[in-house]
């Protein structure tokens, strides 16, 4: 479940930036109008400070998933197992939990990084002059599906990488607590 949460909060990471460059690209357009016949030019700074700090902001929630759940789920069973009488039980779930969360990442990861690799591409392929060309139904579609595709192939699918190595470097730095 952890891949999943992880992977939903990093697409809503880049929604939420998203939504916050086009606010300033909007406002930039309402008070320099001279920006659009290319007078002015636009202030490109404002929005890579934006990015930057969406980024920062916005990767907490699923950061805090990635540390702190080893350490909840390794815990948790441990004092289960003590009160059940097997001293082992803690030790024995968090290395499923890393097997699994292992296993199910990897398989995630690579279906995103192919997805929206798949969507980026039949996007290309169509503005070649494929199925309609340029400004066609097909090709507002296929700008559709690249906008999905872009946050999936560039920021969940590699993302869930850094996942599965904090979540094996923090059960390995911490199981000596996961054992009575």
């Amino acid at each position: 479940m952890c891949v999943f949460v992880f992977t939903s909060w990093s697409i809503a990471a880049v929604g939420n930036a998203a939504q916050d460059v086009i606010k300033e690209v909007r406002r930039q357009y309402k008070e320099h109008p001279e920006i659009l016949m290319g007078e002015v030019p636009p202030n490109y700074k404002q929005c890579v400070e934006i990015v930057a700090r969406a980024g920062l902001r916005e990767m907490i929630k699923p950061g805090l998933l990635a540390v702190l759940t080893p350490f909840i789920v390794g815990l948790s069973f441990k004092y289960l197992g003590i009160f059940q009488q097997k001293e082992l039980l803690g030790a024995k779930v968090i290395c499923s939990f890393l097997m699994f969360s292992t296993c199910t990442g990897i398989l995630m990861a690579l279906f995103l990084n192919n997805a929206g690799g798949a969507w980026d591409n039949a996007k290309k392929f169509i503005e070649s002059g494929e199925c309609g060309g340029k400004g066609s139904d097909t090709h507002k579609a296929a700008v559709t599906g690249d906008t999905v595709g872009d946050p999936c192939k560039d920021t969940a699918g590699p993302s869930i990488h850094i996942l599965i190595k904090l979540f094996a470097t923090i059960t390995l730095v911490l199981a000596p607590l996961f054992i009575d």
